[in-house]
């Protein structure tokens, strides 16, 4: 297991502690962004997305050996707080998997998207003597809506020919907190079962009261590992370490797909970028694509009044967008196509 995503697995249950880390010492604002790192110093803090946490986390260790003396320090709230610490002025930049919307966060027109990597979200379960399941978009709606509570209900039979399923009472959990993977997961639902899901989609949603809610993706994966019967949706990242099994989902054409880093890269291949950056692999067609694919922001400012913060911001982020980029596969993310690689680079520029 990847000592990062080991490390992570640590701090389940408890407040997630900034990731800190020693970087370089700068000369000026827009020569150090295509620097090294061993001429830029100071101190930048980030915090947002756990559902990147890892590869977060990687990067800024391997940024390390190239900038000694500047210190990055990620602190994975959730990309709901992240934001809205982003909004205040807490923080350099943000890590979100969601887009920011009216009254949340920072003001329309001072902040830029960055895409980083993307992953899959699994539907990961706890049921003893089932070790391959599979689900339909109607079935993972009639399940988190608590219209199915029995995993022997004949919808979920019918998803599953042959395999023998018990009948034992299902349990729901999702995120405690505001999550871009909520918003990820409940945009998937509304799109791809869009008669059948009522609850909409955002950072939260109404969940019905006779569900569990765990904080961080770490802290659902730990719910639904102490369960019995439980299901919830996790980053593949978590849902490794933990040790969970999940679900082979129904895509747009019809195959079951298990969630993987190429499923993932799959789905992501032809998702259309919008004119700010951003994109939807959501549901997206191919026959191998995994239909539950987030990406991952990252938010930085159109304007930043320190000269030092804006060489480090651009200079540590172009290193994440290419040679960082070596550290996605192992921690199970997939790396943007090269166009959209380029389109995230020229958001450097913009600052």
């Amino acid at each position: 297991m990847n000592r990062n995503v080991l490390s992570r697995r640590l701090v389940v249950g408890i407040a997630l502690a900034a990731l800190t880390l020693s970087g370089c010492s700068s000369k000026s604002d827009d020569s150090s962004a295509n620097s090294t790192g061993g001429d830029l110093s100071g101190e930048l803090k980030a915090s947002g997305s756990s559902f990147a946490a890892p590869y977060m986390q990687e990067v800024i260790t391997s940024f390390k050996a190239k900038a000694p003396k500047l210190t990055i320090t990620y602190n994975p709230t959730g990309s709901g707080t992240g934001k809205e610490e982003f909004g205040k002025g807490l923080t350099d930049f943000a890590g979100t998997d969601s887009l920011v919307k009216d009254g949340q966060g920072p003001t329309a027109g001072t902040y830029l998207y960055v895409p980083t990597v993307a992953a899959p979200i699994t539907i990961s379960y706890h049921l003893d003597g089932v070790a391959k399941l599979q689900l339909s978009p109607e079935t993972l709606s009639g399940i988190f809506q608590r219209q199915i509570k029995m995993w022997n209900d004949p919808k979920l039979a019918a998803d599953n020919p042959g395999v023998k399923l018990p009948a034992l009472a299902i349990s729901v959990v999702h995120r405690a907190d505001g999550s871009g993977t909520t918003s990820n997961f409940t945009k998937y639902m509304a799109a791809a079962a869009p008669t059948s899901w009522k609850l909409g989609s955002g950072d939260t949603v109404a969940w019905a009261a006779d569900t569990q809610a765990g904080p961080k993706n770490a802290g659902v994966a730990q719910l639904i590992t102490q369960g019995k019967g439980t299901i919830g949706y996790v980053d593949l990242s978590d849902a490794l370490a933990t040790k969970l099994t999940f679900a082979a989902i129904k895509n747009k054409a019809g195959a079951y797909i298990t969630p993987s880093v190429e499923s993932a890269t799959a789905a992501i291949a032809s998702a259309e970028v919008a004119a700010d950056v951003t994109y939807n692999p959501l549901n997206a067609a191919g026959p191998t694509a995994y239909p539950i694919t987030s990406p991952t922001y990252l938010l930085i400012r159109t304007k930043y009044d320190d000269a030092n913060k804006k060489a480090a911001v651009k200079a540590f982020i172009k290193y994440l967008l290419t040679d960082g980029r070596a550290d996605a596969a192992g921690i199970n993310f997939s790396t943007l196509p090269d166009a959209m690689q380029a389109k995230a680079l020229a958001q450097l520029d913009k600052i």
